[in-house]
């Protein structure tokens, strides 16, 4: 088995886990029609009893979950609008598609979310409401309370996500600072009937965070968010606008979140139609159908991107020396999301920087590849999904004058895989269920 051969089995077994990901799909396999009735997961709605059907949502993959709806639905449908990143528009009929900025927020996904809160505030009773909702789907939907600026929203974000803070913790306070997460959109549509399909990008399918949860109750609160800064030393650091109207919610001074018993979530159906694990599952089948012996490492793998990377590395080597956990030919799955403290200022993303970081683990190692990619096809703010190395691969950038050390301490994967060819570039994939990594053994 060649090391092209071994490449090229490890972009088919990528491929078949994004196929798995499909958000057209996901979303069909949940929904049915029988005569006036649209059945959701099973639980049925009279469509003729409806006044209206309206549909919004956000995240990168949501404009395509559409699709089926748009199908099954038509004319029937009475308007909706939904955000997408820059990038990931799909044509709908009867619904808006705006392009907004991801993973920090811009005024497109400010004007079309206060464009929801417009379509939302008329509901009744009779109404029926979609809430497509994919990963992406907090930075794309930027409502912040009053008091607060969006360049305030902004702040924050970047605060939080260069410091390392999960995406749980992240979004605990996005919501805590916005008018439609942690369950204010079914707020917002009560008193209509809301349906809310969510493809998961968030490991272990948690609801109130997927999107910072518009839909779900919250289980987090302002003290909690209060931990968190605290934790990140970011109280000094983040505007004082968000920090006070955090420090007046701990205080009682500000409604919570709403939680489980809250009537918002009384006429509330939530679905997950697609996650991570369906799409590590089909990477796995792949790769058992050529021929490897393929084993599931987790699909909850998270912290920080270059431990995790390390450990990945040790695997192999583990492979290589004893066959175990199995012998070769070998192809070990993971999923889950890394996150990366950034501490220089290059360009890249958390697939790219595992991949550089594996690379210097396995440098002169004969016989393993690594690969890891963003599901989405976009890793952090550029053009590519990931990367694949190989033992050769520090060796081929140092003949080229790169230094794979310097690079990594200045996070700029991106531009020491550039010119080697070793970026993994799919495009927009419009699905995003998290990451998946290939540790491969010939």
């Amino acid at each position: 088995m060649s090391g092209s051969k071994l490449r090229s089995d490890a972009l088919t077994i990528f491929q078949a886990g994004l196929q798995a990901a499909n958000p057209v799909e996901a979303v069909e396999r949940h929904l049915r029609m029988e005569g006036d009735t649209l059945f959701v997961n099973g639980i049925p709605y009279p469509l003729g009893a409806v006044r209206q059907l309206r549909v919004v949502g956000m995240g990168k993959a949501s404009a395509v979950m559409a699709k089926p709806l748009n199908e099954l639905l038509g004319n029937r449908i009475s308007g909706g609008i939904i955000n997408v990143k820059h990038g990931h528009r799909f044509p709908l009929s009867k619904i808006k598609v705006v392009e907004a900025g991801h993973p920090v927020p811009d005024e497109a996904g400010l004007r079309g979310t206060k464009e929801m809160i417009r379509l939302l505030a008329d509901t009744e009773a009779e109404d029926l409401v979609f809430c497509l909702i994919s990963g992406g789907g907090s930075a794309l939907s930027p409502a912040p309370v009053d008091g607060l600026s969006l360049g305030d929203k902004r702040e924050v974000t970047r605060r939080l996500l260069e410091c390392g803070a999960t995406i749980h913790e992240i979004n605990s306070i996005r919501k805590h600072l916005s008018r439609i997460k942690g369950g204010r959109l079914a707020r917002l549509a009560r008193p209509s009937t809301l349906i809310s399909l969510i493809l998961s990008d968030v490991i272990g399918d948690d609801l109130d965070t997927i999107a910072s949860g518009p839909t779900v109750p919250d289980r987090s609160t302002y003290y909690d968010c209060l931990r968190i800064l605290t934790r990140y030393n970011l109280g000094e650091v983040i505007p004082q606008p968000a920090l006070r109207h955090l420090e007046a919610g701990a205080r009682g001074e500000i409604p919570e979140t709403p939680k489980a018993h809250d009537p918002a979530f009384r006429r509330t159906q939530n679905v997950v139609v697609g996650s991570n694990a369906l799409a590590v599952q089909a990477a796995q089948e792949k790769a058992a159908a050529l021929g490897y012996n393929s084993l599931v490492l987790s699909s909850f793998v998270e912290g920080e991107t270059r431990e995790v990377a390390r450990v990945h590395a040790a695997i192999a080597k583990e492979v290589l020396r004893t066959g175990n956990p199995v012998p070769p030919p070998a192809c070990i799955i993971s999923g889950g999301e890394t996150t990366v403290t950034i501490q220089g200022t290059g360009k890249g993303g958390r697939n790219q920087e595992f991949a550089l970081a594996a690379a210097l683990e396995i440098e002169n190692l004969d016989g393993v590849l690594i690969l890891s990619g963003g599901t989405d096809g976009t890793d952090g703010p550029t053009d590519a999904a990931g990367a694949i190395v190989d033992g050769d691969t520090v060796d081929r950038g140092r003949s080229r004058g790169l230094d794979a050390d310097l690079y990594l301490a200045n996070n700029d994967s991106y531009n020491f895989f550039q010119p080697l060819e070793d970026l993994l570039m799919t495009g927009p994939t419009l699905t995003n269920v998290m990451d998946l990594r290939l540790v491969m053994v010939r």
